[in-house]
């Protein structure tokens, strides 16, 4: 195709040729034929050099890739196996920071793994190996992986399975908490291994379960966690202005599959919206630092590092593409800022494009390190339609890959976040305010997040 950075091209011209753009999906399919891209690892490091050179070619400039220390956890072997009342071998994988571990515990059922259900199985956890379903009940807001485990470590849990509620054969992953290794063995079921369990598990809140004994299982995980490091992707666009947008996504993803969805798609969107801002950047009326971040899997560690990094007070907003281009309708978190919820309904509007808002604010995304020291922030994601199960559907699973890629869905969410960071940074938008450290710490509390992200280490110590 036709390179766009030769000369600056209108608005309209660089939105017409986005759609036949096809570096994004080129970056995509890099990406995904890597082996993993898991954080401190080589995939990954690869990873970061695939993203550099796109960013480069599309006209990113002073693109460079900065280095920052982790823990780099590796999986062995995963042998999971219900002892009692029959002897049966089930698939598993260990999840991020499991530490290893050999060990036979009772079987309980916690649930969904809210609070609530834990409290309510009460020292039936001590000790136990406690099943998790993925997902959480309809009426109530989403429970984090990180929190359920907390709890179940507070509670006296001797181990974790986190059971897929999607079918599939599909054990799912995600870490256990945030750059360290946990307190206790973690695996990953699937739904219908989470089915069997069910039969065997104890059900502390089941009247019928009333007076039994629970079943047994034992686990065996092999896995090291060490020093290792991983990598952040920096460039720029647009004028030399005191200050910068951050438009950043990242680009890894866990080692079990491909890393379409979660994340290829938002480093491949941050891609495209950087094509059609390079196009355009004589044009722009604030600095645009674009990233691609490392090891957000892990725990947010490259977003940190950026964070780190930058003079946040001269950073005007985040721009966080974390599930864009996944499924059709953007959806954009304005995490407790109704400046930035404001720019997404005036993007919409203008050009007749839904973007769904969802005004509560959520610490598990690479914002969190800019939004937690007041940056105002939007998180573009994307869902599946409605009445479709709550949760990550494919993500965190073997079948992310890129055949569930749409490739309009990439191309239309590209022009929409190029969209929104251009009106972001117009010299005539009043600059997003602040975002009031004792207002963030109240909207988490109504959404009841303190409990959780208290029991994941995560809660932020100045708030105490």
């Amino acid at each position: 195709m036709t390179d766009d950075t030769d000369s600056t091209l209108t608005l309209e011209a660089a939105l017409g040729r986005a759609w036949t753009d096809d570096r994004p999906w080129t970056l995509l399919t890099e990406l995904t034929q890597l082996t993993h891209r898991m954080g401190g690892s080589p995939g990954e490091r690869r990873g970061a050099e695939l993203v550099a050179e796109a960013f480069a070619d599309v006209g990113v400039q002073g693109v460079d890739v900065e280095k920052f220390p982790m823990q780099h956890w590796q999986r062995g072997h995963t042998r999971f196996a219900v002892t009692e009342p029959v002897e049966r071998t089930f698939e598993a994988i260990a999840l991020p920071y499991s530490p290893a571990g050999d060990l036979e515990g009772p079987l309980v059922d916690i649930g969904y793994g809210t609070p609530e259900e834990i409290e309510a199985a009460g020292e039936a956890v001590e000790g136990a190996i406690v099943v998790a379903s993925t997902t959480t009940p309809t009426g109530q807001r989403f429970v984090h992986r990180m929190e359920k485990f907390g709890h179940a470590v507070a509670a006296g849990a001797a181990a974790f399975v986190f059971a897929n509620h999607v079918p599939g054969q599909l054990p799912p992953t995600g870490s256990l908490r945030f750059d360290g290794e946990a307190a206790m063995p973690g695996i990953g079921v699937s739904a219908e291994t989470h089915d069997w369990l069910a039969e065997y598990a104890l059900d502390p809140t089941s009247e019928t379960d009333a007076g039994l004994e629970a079943g047994r299982a034992k686990l065996q995980v092999d896995a090291t966690t060490d020093p290792g490091s991983s990598q952040n992707v920096v460039g720029h666009l647009g004028p030399d202005t005191d200050e910068e947008i951050v438009l950043l996504a990242h680009y890894d993803a866990h080692d079990i599959a491909e890393g379409a969805l979660d994340n290829g798609c938002g480093i491949a969107t941050v891609l495209g919206a950087a094509a059609i801002l390079a196009a355009v950047e004589d044009d722009l009326d604030c600095r645009v630092r674009v990233a691609g971040v490392g090891c957000e899997e892990i725990g947010l560690l490259g977003a940190d590092a950026l964070a780190d990094a930058l003079a946040l007070e001269a950073v005007r907003a985040v721009v966080n593409v974390d599930g864009a281009g996944r499924f059709r309708n953007l959806k954009a978190y304005s995490h407790a800022a109704e400046a930035m919820a404001d720019v997404a309904s005036s993007v919409s509007e203008a050009y007749g494009q839904p973007i769904v808002p969802e005004p509560d604010p959520h610490p598990f995304s690479d914002h969190w390190p800019f939004l937690r020291e007041g940056v105002p922030c939007l998180q573009l994601h994307s869902e599946p339609p409605d009445g479709a199960e709550r949760g990550r559907g494919w993500g965190h699973t073997a079948a992310d890959t890129r055949d569930k890629v749409d490739p309009r869905n990439l191309r239309e969410h590209a022009m929409l976040t190029a969209l929104l960071v251009a009106e972001l940074g117009r010299e005539t938008r009043t600059r997003p305010p602040r975002v009031d450290g004792d207002d963030l710490r109240a909207a988490l509390e109504d959404q009841d997040y303190e409990p959780g992200m208290r029991a994941s280490d995560i809660w932020p110590p100045d708030w105490d």
